[in-house]
């Protein structure tokens, strides 16, 4: 399946959730929220949301500073 994740296209196969895409490209899950083609997908929701061929995936994490 083909997704667009933060952006950029990426090529994947088999069926992946969100919670599976957050644990391949992000180390710790603290500060991490996630939208699906623009909507926010709340964190205890995110293993049973399935990625689907074409979705626009953003993954933003919290950053500190001043």
């Amino acid at each position: 399946m083909r997704l667009m994740i933060n952006g950029r296209f990426q090529d994947r196969s088999g069926n992946c959730s969100v919670a599976a895409l957050v644990a391949e490209i992000i180390d710790a899950h603290r500060g991490v929220a996630v939208a699906v083609n623009g909507t926010v997908v709340p964190r205890s929701t995110w293993a049973q949301v399935d990625l689907a061929d074409g979705d626009s995936v953003e993954v933003l994490t919290a950053a500190q500073g001043g």
